[in-house]
Formats: structure tokens, C-alpha cells, sequence
């Protein structure tokens, strides 16, 4: 399988064990990647609340230039990269003056005919074969939290894969690597997303909701599919202990890629996933010589 990646900001930058682990674990499947030449931001996240027009134009110059290198689809792993990519795919799919007025920003041929993917939906369509290959992963019946945050199955007509109020792809493709999933409250729940730095006590609250959640459901660790929500979630754990109303105690809960997960299921040894780079770390989890391989704190940029 040949798909377009758009690995956005994120994965080349503070995210990029979400990369290593993407091409890790996609490599063991039979997939291959093609980085779209020239990408550029999608506009995430703020862009569509500032200027529709160019909040449609930056990603379809990506499809634009998509449909250039002759791929049929684009994986965006990025949540937010991938609500941007596929809105815009849709809204100029409906509305075809719109479309002409993007056109004619681009400057370029552009036919909207390039399909934009999650990296939940892909790995979903590929379970069973993760089933059939996984291997003793250390994760084998750990009870894990599935967290979709805002974006990835909303809003169901621009994506479509899943259930926008109680889905089950990321479950199906964890349940495939021999882990356990926990039902909880939150899953769809916003992690506060681009206000982590201009109102991050909101963040630090909406993040502890979370995980006390999580944790009352009996998880051991949360599973995500965007570099926004990881960060929110692995980085903030010291402030959400220190609220005003905290106990002083560091949450502690591992946050976990979802191609982290499938990874260390393929037999890939955690240095691989890129698992050292987390601020939580979660050698915990990880049992046997694996464990030994992992530092005890992320690594710094």
C-alpha cells in the first residue's frame, strides 16, 4: 500500500517520536509512505477563525500538490492536520464556487480529488492484520484508556469513519495488539487543544479531568492520535497535581501514541518507537529486558 504523508508541524518538530513510531510501525505492515514535497502548515488551529478563504487554501494546496506526486490518498496522523485536511476536501466538494475562488489562490490545477486519512482509520482497516503479526507485546493485557479528543470523528460528515458519539476504531486496533480497553467518560472530551499556552490553566483543568477519569476506570495508560493532546497530557501532569485543588501528587499516567502501541505489539524495542522522548515515562508499563532500554526522563530537544 503507497500513501501520500503529511506529517504537518508537529511531527518534524515536537512530536517527532510520533513520527518515528509512524514509520516504524507502518513499515512493519507493508505501507509505504510518500512525504508530500513542498507541504506547508495547514492552517491548524487557528486559521479558520480568522480568514475562511485561506483557512480552506493552505490545505488544498497540500491535496494540490498531492495530486501532483499522483496519490490517491493522504494520511494525515496529526488530528488536527487531519480535521484540517479533510473539512476543506469536503467544503469545496459542496460548494463549487468556493472552489473556484481557492483555485484561483493556488494558481495551480487542482481537481479535490485526493482522500484524506486518520491514522485510527488506517490502522483500524489494517487490525487484523496487526492481530495476525502482533507478537508478546509488553502491553498484552494492560487495560488501556482510548482517548479521541475533538477532531478525529467530528464532525461525522466530514469524517465518516467511525461513530462521532460512541466510536470504536481506536478500541478495535488496541484490542488487536492484545491490550485490554477501559469504558470511561471522556473519551471525546477537548483537551484544550491551541490554548496550551494563552489560557493554560483551562488546559491544565480540562487535562486533569481526564485523567482522573481515565484512571478511575481502571487505565493504566492513555492511548492518543494527536501530537496536541499528547503534549497537553504528558507534559502538563506536574501542573494538574499542583492545582489549587490538587493533592501535590504527579499523575503519572503514561500517554501513549497509538502507533507507539501497535509498534511495540510488532515486537519493535521501545528506543525504536522513540519511547524515551515522553515526559511520563512508561517503562512501568513495560516488562522484561525492554524496559532496561528506556530512560527514566524525556529526552530534551
Amino acid at each position: 500500500m503507497r500513501l501520500g504523508y503529511f506529517p504537518g508541524c508537529s511531527l518534524h518538530a515536537t512530536a517527532r517520536e510520533y513520527e518515528q513510531s509512524l514509520r516504524a510501525t507502518l513499515s512493519q505492515l507493508d505501507v509505504e509512505i510518500e512525504e508530500i514535497d513542498d507541504w506547508a502548515c495547514c492552517g491548524a488551529t487557528s486559521a479558520h477563525a480568522t480568514n475562511r478563504l485561506l483557512s480552506l487554501a493552505l490545505p488544498a494546496r497540500t491535496l494540490a500538490l498531492a495530486e501532483g506526486q499522483k496519490l490517491e490518498r493522504v494520511l494525515a496522523p496529526c488530528a488536527a492536520c487531519y480535521s484540517r485536511l479533510a473539512t476543506a476536501r469536503h467544503a469545496l466538494a459542496q460548494d463549487a464556487e468556493e472552489a473556484g475562488r481557492v483555485r484561483a489562490v493556488l494558481g495551480r490545477p487542482f481537481t479535490n480529488s485526493v482522500g484524506v486519512l486518520s491514522i485510527v482509520e488506517l490502522l483500524r482497516d489494517l487490525a487484523p492484520e496487526i492481530k495476525k503479526r502482533a507478537t508478546a507485546s509488553p502491553l498484552a493485557g494492560r487495560s488501556l484508556a482510548c482517548y479521541y479528543g475533538c477532531l478525529l470523528v467530528r464532525p461525522p460528515e466530514v469524517t465518516g469513519f467511525d461513530d462521532a458519539e460512541a466510536p470504536r476504531a481506536m478500541e478495535t486496533v488496541v484490542e488487536a495488539t492484545g491490550a485490554k480497553t477501559v469504558v470511561w467518560r471522556r473519551a471525546l472530551d477537548c483537551c484544550g487543544g491551541g490554548f496550551s499556552l494563552s489560557r493554560t490553566p483551562s488546559v491544565v483543568r480540562l487535562g486533569r479531568a481526564i485523567l482522573d477519569d481515565a484512571r478511575a476506570a481502571g487505565a493504566e495508560a492513555l492511548v492518543v492520535a494527536c501530537p496536541m493532546c499528547h503534549s497537553n497530557l504528558d507534559f502538563r501532569q506536574h501542573a494538574m497535581s499542583h492545582r489549587a485543588d490538587g493533592d501535590g501528587r504527579v499523575a503519572g499516567l503514561s500517554i501513549l501514541f497509538i502507533t507507539e502501541v501497535v509498534g511495540l505489539a510488532l515486537g519493535l524495542a521501545p528506543e525504536r518507537l522513540g519511547l524515551g522522548r515522553h515526559f511520563v515515562s512508561p517503562h512501568a508499563l513495560l516488562q522484561g529486558p525492554a524496559e532496561k532500554a528506556l530512560p527514566e526522563h524525556r529526552e530534551q530537544a
